[in-house]
C-alpha cells in the first residue's frame, strides 16, 4: 500500500511537467472582463436632484394604496417566479462546476464472465497456472468459463492545470450573481410599471370628474339657450352649438370612462389576478410632488443600478469563459484510482487477500480535430464581445434616463406652475361669462369658448400633475429603484 501511495505522488508531480512539455500554448491569467468598458465621468455636466433609496418613504410612494398594490405584484406576479427560478436554475448549474473541480468517487460492484480461447494469451495463461504447484485449490482458475467479481470504489478526478475548472465554476458564478440582479431588476421594473399606471389611473379619475362638472354646466348652459330662443332673445343656430358643445363632452367622458377600465385591467395584469376593481386616492392633485433630493454621483448610479451590474456580472462571466475555452486546447491530466476487492471465486471475493488497488493516469491532448476547440473559443470570445457592448449600452442607457427625466420633472414643476393660474383665470371666466349671458351681455359663443378652454386648461393641469408623478418613477426606476 506505501508504495503504490508513493507511485501516485511521483505521478502527480512529474505528470504536470509532462504536459507542459506537450502543451503548445498557454492560457493568459489575467482578466479580459475589463478590457474595452466605458469610463465614466466623475461628475455631470448639470446639476440635477435625485437620491436613490429615499423615494420608497416619501413623494410618490406615500399612498398607501400604490403600495399595497406593490407589494401584491411582487408577491404574485408571474415575472418575479420566472426570474427567481432563473437564479434556481443559474445556482444549480455553478454547484455543477463546482463538484467538477472535484474528484467523482463511485461505488461500484460488478460480476461479469468470459471464456477464453484456447490460442490466447488469457486462454494458455490460465490452462497453464492450474497446473502449477505454487498455488492452491482457491487460486485455480474456473475453466472454461472465468468469471471476475469486483466489489470497492472507483474514482474519476481531472487534475486543473491550466484553470479551465476554475473559470468554468467562475464564470458559472458570475452568472449567479447576474441572475439576483436581474431579478432585482424585475422588481424594480414592476414597481414603476405598477406606479406609472396608478398614477395614471388616478388621473383619469380627477378628468373624470371635470368632465362631469362640465356637463353640469353645459346642462344649464342649453336649457338657459333654449329658454332665450323660446323668448325670442336668441336662434335655434345657438341651441344647436349648446348642445353639439354638450354631445362633445359626453363623449370625451365616454373616452375617459374606456380608459378607466383599460388600466385598471393593465394593472391587475402587473398584480397577477384577475380583473378587479381598484382602491385608489381620490384627488390626484391632492398627492402632492416628491421632494427635492441630493444629486447621486456617476459611480453611485453603477453601483444601484440591478441592469447595469448584471450587464457587469455578464461580462465578468463571459471574460471566464473565454479562458476556460482556450484552455481546452492544451493537455487534460486525468487520475482514475480504485480500491476494493477482486476475485474470480465469489465464495474468496472478501478475502483479505482478495485486495486489489490501483491508478490509472493519463494526459490527453487534442492533436488533429482541433478546429471544433477553435470554433467554441471563437463563440465565446463574440459572446464576451457581445457582453461588453451591451454594458456599454447599458451605462450609457443609464446616464441618459436620468439626466433627462430630471429635467423632465423640473420643467414639468414649472409647467404645473403656469397651469395652475390659468386654471384659476379661466374658472373665473366661465362663471362671468354665465353670468353676462344670463343678463344678455354676452353671447353663447363666448360662453361655449370660455366652457371649452376651461374644461382643456383643468385636463391639462391634471396631465402635468400625472407627468411630475409619473416622472419621478421614472427617475426612482432609473437610478436603480431600491425596493
Amino acid at each position: 500500500m506505501l508504495s503504490f501511495l508513493h507511485a501516485l505522488k511521483r505521478f502527480v508531480m512529474v505528470a504536470p511537467a509532462v504536459a507542459l512539455i506537450l502543451g503548445s500554448c498557454s492560457v493568459s491569467k489575467r482578466s479580459v472582463s475589463e478590457e474595452g468598458k466605458l469610463k465614466v465621468p466623475d461628475s455631470f455636466y448639470v446639476s440635477y436632484n435625485l437620491s436613490k433609496g429615499k423615494f420608497i418613504d416619501k413623494g410618490i410612494f406615500a399612498d398607501t394604496n400604490l403600495t399595497n398594490l406593490i407589494a401584491i405584484a411582487i408577491q404574485q406576479n408571474p415575472d418575479v417566479f420566472i426570474a427567481r427560478q432563473r437564479i434556481e436554475m443559474a445556482a444549480a448549474q455553478f454547484r455543477i462546476k463546482r463538484g467538477a473541480m472535484l474528484p467523482v468517487i463511485s461505488a461500484d460492484a460488478t460480476a461479469s464472465g468470459q471464456k477464453y480461447g484456447d490460442y490466447t494469451m488469457e486462454g494458455v495463461g490460465n490452462f497453464d497456472t492450474n497446473l502449477s504447484g505454487n498455488i492452491d485449490e482457491g487460486q485455480k482458475v474456473s475453466l472454461p468459463f472465468v468469471p471476475n467479481y469486483f466489489i470497492g470504489l472507483r474514482s474519476n478526478w481531472e487534475i486543473d492545470l491550466w484553470g479551465k475548472l476554475k473559470n468554468q465554476k467562475k464564470a458559472a458564478y458570475m452568472s449567479l450573481l447576474a441572475s439576483e440582479q436581474g431579478r432585482k431588476l424585475v422588481i424594480t421594473t414592476l414597481v414603476a410599471e405598477v406606479a406609472t399606471r396608478y398614477y395614471e389611473l388616478v388621473a383619469l379619475d380627477a378628468m373624470k370628474n371635470v368632465i362631469n362638472d362640465n356637463i353640469a354646466l353645459q346642462d344649464s348652459a342649453l336649457y338657459i339657450t333654449t329658454i332665450q330662443k323660446e323668448a325670442g332673445r336668441t336662434t335655434e343656430l345657438g341651441v344647436q352649438q349648446m348642445t353639439a358643445q354638450l354631445l362633445r363632452t359626453k363623449a370625451l367622458l365616454a373616452q375617459t370612462e374606456r380608459n378607466i377600465v383599460r388600466v385598471e385591467n393593465e394593472i391587475n395584469y402587473y398584480l397577477g389576478r384577475f380583473p378587479q376593481p381598484i382602491k385608489r386616492h381620490a384627488d390626484i392633485l391632492a398627492l402632492g410632488m416628491a421632494a427635492d433630493y441630493k444629486p447621486l454621483l456617476p459611480a453611485e448610479i453603477l453601483a444601484g443600478r440591478p441592469d447595469i451590474l448584471e450587464a457587469e456580472w455578464n461580462l465578468k462571466a463571459s471574460g471566464a469563459d473565454v479562458l476556460a475555452a482556450k484552455a481546452t486546447l492544451l493537455p487534460a491530466l486525468t487520475l482514475m484510482p480504485f480500491a476494493g476487492y477482486s476475485s474470480f471465486n465469489s465464495k474468496l471475493l472478501f478475502d483479505p487477500a482478495s485486495l486489489a488497488y490501483g491508478i490509472i493516469g493519463g494526459l490527453t491532448a487534442p492533436l488533429v480535430n482541433r478546429s471544433s476547440l477553435r470554433g467554441n473559443i471563437k463563440r465565446a470570445e463574440a459572446e464576451r464581445t457581445m457582453a461588453l457592448y451591451t454594458y456599454n449600452k447599458t451605462v450609457l442607457q443609464a446616464f441618459r434616463e436620468i439626466l433627462t427625466v430630471s429635467n423632465d420633472i423640473d420643467q414639468f414643476k414649472e409647467v404645473y406652475r403656469l397651469n395652475k393660474e390659468e386654471t384659476d383665470v379661466l374658472t373665473e371666466a366661465v362663471s362671468t361669462s354665465n353670468e353676462l349671458f344670463k343678463a344678455g351681455y354676452a353671447s353663447y359663443l363666448e360662453v361655449i369658448a370660455a366652457q371649452k378652454t376651461a374644461i382643456e386648461a383643468e385636463i391639462n393641469l391634471i396631465e402635468t400633475q400625472k407627468n411630475i408623478l409619473q416622472g419621478q418613477v421614472a427617475l426612482y426606476r432609473s437610478v436603480g429603484g431600491g425596493w
